[in-house]
């Protein structure tokens, strides 16, 4: 698969920023307080810019089997950016307060919805702020459009077929993005039940990303990918989180540096252990 080009640079998007063939999206979240991202947007934001929550828009109803963040229902997502002005013709780019995990999000639904003229903001709004470039408050609206989806059911893993290949889950080359303290269970600060599904294969997104949250030169994004799962460009993978968000910042580097598109077990761990039946890793399995 040839590699593709993801990522963008602030530089470059301030030079295109009044393209009325491009949209700019803002996905900041913060887990710990679900209401500051749409605070933090109406306060200071790229100008032009829309905004999209991770809880209410990039997910559907958690229900009793889901992990903390279900696909929605792709028509009623459809919709809901039809509205908000993204068409099929325009270009998006996303961006979030910095390392680009809930960004990637939004990246990998639109990806999923069919849409594949979506790029990432690079840093994300804290690297804009840095290089004190415009910024602007409230709310902004475009007009309505038509976003027709046309959902790639392919990209995603689901619980299922994991469980019922519970013995050959190696076969999946499955990354988990999580950092290696909650892979291993000696800490669990969100989910009920510690630790990792067996087989998986333990690749911390941030350490795809700077400290400012800038990304990593492409070739050092690779190595770390060829690392966990060799440098075989055609091979199977899928990707994994605690709840498909930050599993995403995987598939970018991945996709950039020339692998075949993984599957995205969206449920993540948040899912899997919705059933006590189904197996925990422990530290060194």
């Amino acid at each position: 698969m040839s590699a593709i080009h993801i990522l963008t640079g602030p530089q470059e998007l301030l030079e295109c920023l009044d393209d009325p063939d491009q949209v700019v999206v803002d996905c900041r979240f913060d887990l710990a307080d679900p209401d500051a991202g749409g605070r933090v947007y109406e306060a200071a934001h790229i100008p032009g810019a829309i905004f999209l929550d991770l809880d209410r828009d990039l997910a559907g109803p958690i229900t009793e089997e889901t992990g903390r963040h279900p696909l929605p229902d792709p028509k009623g997502l459809a919709d809901k950016i039809g509205k908000l002005g993204i068409g099929a013709s325009q270009r998006v780019i996303v961006y979030d307060g910095g390392h680009g995990a809930i960004a990637a999000r939004a990246w990998w639904m639109l990806r999923w919805l069919g849409h594949d003229a979506v790029r990432l903001l690079d840093g994300g709004f804290s690297n804009w702020q840095s290089l004190r470039l415009p910024v602007t408050e409230g709310v902004e609206y475009r007009a309505a459009t038509s976003f027709q989806s046309r959902p790639r059911e392919n990209s995603v893993l689901g619980t299922r077929e994991l469980a019922d290949n519970v013995t050959t889950i190696a076969e999946f080359n499955l990354l988990d993005a999580r950092d290696a303290a909650r892979f291993r269970g000696e800490v669990e600060p969100i989910d009920l039940v510690a630790g990792h599904i067996p087989g998986a294969i333990n690749l911390p997104f941030t350490e795809f990303v700077r400290e400012n949250g800038t990304w990593l030169p492409l070739k050092e994004r690779a190595a770390l990918l060829e690392k966990a799962i060799g440098s075989d460009r055609s091979i199977e993978w899928s990707v994994m989180c605690g709840s498909g968000v930050t599993a995403c910042h995987l598939a970018i580097s991945g996709l950039e540096a020339g692998f075949h598109e993984p599957r995205l077990y969206v449920g993540s761990w948040s899912e899997w252990i919705r059933d006590p039946r189904r197996p925990v890793g422990a530290a060194n399995s």
